[in-house]
């Protein structure tokens, strides 16, 4: 009797520490929003291939739906989560700026026609000269803007730009007073149907500017590299599962349309103007590549010219950009940096 009770206390103290253990790993949080280059993470939370990677190396990962796009960048950038889905000019505009070291893990993807230039009324970017043209004012559509200006020999002095939020553009370039807009899909799509609707510019005729990334606070990835093993795995499996005619892949895509609020038919038009890098190897290629400084030093300029590095801000190397092909901006104050070392492990199958 005694021993079975002390068989049966130990197996009491064996669950409890087996518990304690379990609440002992390590946990992150992580936001995304929806987008047609985001929708793969939260397959992959759905899935289980995200629970998979993160059970590998003993920890918990956990993404977060953020309906707000820059209410997401903004928690993260306030500590309330330690990664977060965002663009470039975002991660360099809001985290970085503003003094959290950041690190873009993964370069998903870039804009390739998802961001666009619609008019009614002129033939050609060269034409918008004098025009009022709506959009959301430094945002992602502004940038283009500013590119595409750059092209026909304009800057922004030649055109007026009317901040118009993203909700009702759609619906203002349906009014006679608003002739030419600036904006992303799906809204891009359904402006491109209006009667008359001419695409002047697209993101295709800039690519590798416009990027999507995945970015984590610095200090967490360099404290748990685990973290970025997991998600970096979780990452290419997922995008290895969606690719081609199988009916799996065309499941987990028809999984990603639904819960981007279309079908199978309307998230694989979003992917088709979305350059995916499909394998680890072709995003490490495009992470080492020199053109990345480059990008990011139009991006920083762009961003300070329009104040958004902040008031104080000298000069557009405020912020330092450390890239695999060397550093841009001030070496003192690196706040964004573009990492090779998971997608390298991704690359040479050593996750």
């Amino acid at each position: 009797m005694l021993n079975a009770c002390r068989k049966g206390i130990l197996l009491i103290v064996l669950a409890l520490f087996s518990v304690g253990a379990d609440a002992a790993k390590p946990a992150f949080k992580l936001c995304w929003s929806i987008y047609a280059g985001w929708m793969p993470w939260d397959y992959a939370q759905q899935s289980g291939i995200i629970k998979k990677w993160a059970d590998k190396y003993n920890i918990d990962i956990q993404f977060v739906q953020v309906n707000d796009y820059i209410e997401s960048v903004n928690q993260y950038t306030a500590g309330g989560f330690d990664g977060c889905t965002m663009t470039n000019m975002d991660a360099l505009t809001l985290p970085a700026a503003g003094g959290v070291d950041s690190t873009a893990l993964i370069i998903g993807d870039y804009s390739n026609g998802n961001d666009g230039i619609v008019s009614k009324t002129v033939p050609s970017v060269a034409a918008l000269k004098g025009q009022n043209i709506n959009l959301v004012e430094l945002s992602v559509s502004h940038y283009l803007l500013a590119r595409a200006l750059e092209t026909a020999g304009l800057s922004e002095r030649d055109v007026k730009v009317v901040n118009t939020a993203d909700a009702d553009l759609v619906a203002a370039f349906g009014t006679p007073d608003v002739k030419s807009i600036v904006t992303w899909n799906p809204l891009l799509a359904q402006a491109q149907k209006q009667a008359g609707a001419k695409t002047l510019f697209t993101s295709a005729q800039i690519p590798g500017e416009i990027l999507d990334l995945l970015v984590v606070n610095t200090a967490t990835l360099k404290q748990h590299p685990e973290l970025g093993k997991a998600l970096t795995g979780a990452w290419f499996e997922t995008l290895k599962t969606m690719q081609g005619d199988s009916e799996a892949a065309k499941a987990a895509r028809k999984q990603m349309g639904e819960a981007a609020g279309t079908d199978l038919a309307g998230f694989d038009a979003q992917l088709a103007a979305t350059h995916l890098f499909a394998t680890p190897q072709a995003a490490l290629d495009f992470t080492v590549n020199p053109q990345l400084k480059t990008t990011m030093q139009k991006v920083a300029e762009f961003s300070f010219a329009h104040g958004l590095l902040g008031d104080a801000a000298p000069s557009a190397d405020v912020v330092g950009i450390a890239t695999p092909a060397g550093n841009w901006g001030d070496a003192g104050n690196l706040k964004l940096r573009f990492s090779d070392e998971f997608v390298r492990l991704a690359a040479e199958n050593k996750l």
